[in-house]
This record gives C-alpha cells, structure tokens and sequence, in this order.
C-alpha cells in the first residue's frame, strides 16, 4: 500500500487501491527477488496464530523470479502459518518456466 510501516490493506477495495498508488510510484526493475516479501509477511502471520487474523500477499511481477531457491523454501517454511501467497505474472517475461524452473503445486498426497 505504499506504507512501510503500516503495509496492510483491508479487503478487495484496499488492495486496488494500493495497486493504482503503486502503478504512479512503484519502478519495476530487477533482480525480482521474492523471499524477502514472503519472508516479512510470514513474520506477521507468525504473530497472529490464535486465528484471529489471515494474511493473503499478493505479488504482480514483470519478471521472472530471480531467488527461486530461497523463495521455495520461504513459501514451505510459511505453508504452516495463517497465510496465502498470490502471484501474477504480467508483461512480456517468460513465465511459463521456459527460462528456468517454476513454482508449483501439488495436490495433497501428490
């Protein structure tokens, strides 16, 4: 939302909102590393764990992951916590998993 210190948005209408400041301000460039946002949003779920609250982060990117290694095992260390991770890959990148290994999932048991 453009507040560090106060990063959260309050449903759909927060995160639009958030989007289109973002769209005026945000410069997209690389390396497009995700552990350390997935890493932030896990210590605040980490916080909350009477069920009080869910957290869902939600990355739009123009480029393809560049920490792949260290965002896998940041997504498995949170998959225990109250917490969704959403990303969408927009622009011409290739993400498709042609230009290096993917992120996935697997159905339980699979």
């Amino acid at each position: 939302n453009g507040d560090a210190a106060n990063p959260a948005c309050s449903g759909i209408a927060g995160v639009l909102e958030a989007y289109h400041r973002s769209l005026r301000s945000v410069q997209l460039y690389g390396p497009t590393n995700f552990a350390p946002v997935v890493n932030h949003v896990a210590r605040s779920a980490a916080e909350v764990l009477d069920g009080s609250q869910y957290f869902v982060l939600l990355i739009i990117t123009d480029g393809v992951i560049s920490d792949m290694a260290q965002t896998k095992e940041a997504i498995v260390n949170a998959a225990k916590l109250p917490m969704s991770i959403i990303i969408v890959g927009v622009g011409q990148a290739e993400f498709d998993g042609k230009a290096g290994p993917k992120l996935g999932s697997k159905p339980p048991g699979g």
